[in-house]
């Protein structure tokens, strides 16, 4: 087995709620493993607070959290990315920045 930590990034419109739960989950279950981000096509620019309120009530870490565009994941010193996953088919759609790396894309329409 492969001691590679892989990135990952999660994509959604807002980056308020989908987005913030997958990376929150991901980077505890694949901690060592994994280092999930996430963000939005069009951030909301402040993150759902009942998205928050149910990742804390399970004990997940929030201190991360703030909605954030997807071109901060574009910029040259940005971390490279592994696997990027779109959560949401609006976003799949839209015109997306060329990522760093060519990282492996996919679609998961939640």
């Amino acid at each position: 087995m492969s001691d590679n930590v892989y990135n990952v990034l999660f994509l959604c419109n807002a980056n308020s709620a989908r987005s913030i739960m997958a990376e929150a989950i991901l980077n505890r279950i694949g901690a060592g493993r994994f280092k999930a981000f996430s963000a939005g096509s069009q951030p909301k620019g402040e993150v759902n607070p009942f998205a928050l309120q149910l990742l804390e009530s399970l004990n997940y870490d929030t201190s991360f959290a703030r909605s954030k565009g997807w071109d901060e994941f574009a910029e040259p010193d940005a971390p490279e990315m592994d696997f990027i996953f779109t959560l949401c088919d609006s976003t799949a759609n839209e015109s997306c920045p060329i990522w760093p790396g060519h990282p492996m894309t996919a679609l998961w329409s939640i």
